[in-house]
């Protein structure tokens, strides 16, 4: 069961490099724009983290007011990305500085949480 865990965290890890990789790349090649690949790491960095919030092995005891936080990072940067995205959409033009940096200390912040807190 521990390697079935460790193994999610991997996961979910991966999901959040993912995202945050393709803000970097996308700030350092000076186009600020939201991609796809910035949702998919988000939505595996979501979908992981659920699973992890569960209280499994039995013996283990989460932290839900660190989940919480986290929980709410995520649904701020997806909101930001969403946002972002549909404008980008609808007007061609890269999304605002301000709404990219927002994403990158965003998708930077939930990683701080776990591993600060």
């Amino acid at each position: 069961m521990d390697v079935l865990r460790s193994v999610i965290v991997l996961v979910h890890i991966i999901g959040f490099a993912v995202t945050f990789g393709a803000l970097v790349a996308e700030a350092a090649a000076r186009r600020f724009r939201f991609t796809r690949v910035m949702d998919y790491g988000l939505l595996v960095s979501l979908l992981t983290g659920i699973v992890l919030a569960a209280p499994w092995p039995a013996d283990f005891e989460p932290n839900y007011t660190k989940i919480g936080v986290k929980l709410v990072i995520l649904l701020i940067l997806g909101g930001v990305l969403g946002m972002g995205s549909a404008r980008q959409r609808r007007t061609g033009e890269p999304v605002a500085r301000a709404l990219f940096v927002l994403a990158m200390v965003l998708s930077a912040g939930a990683a701080a949480v776990a591993v600060i807190w």
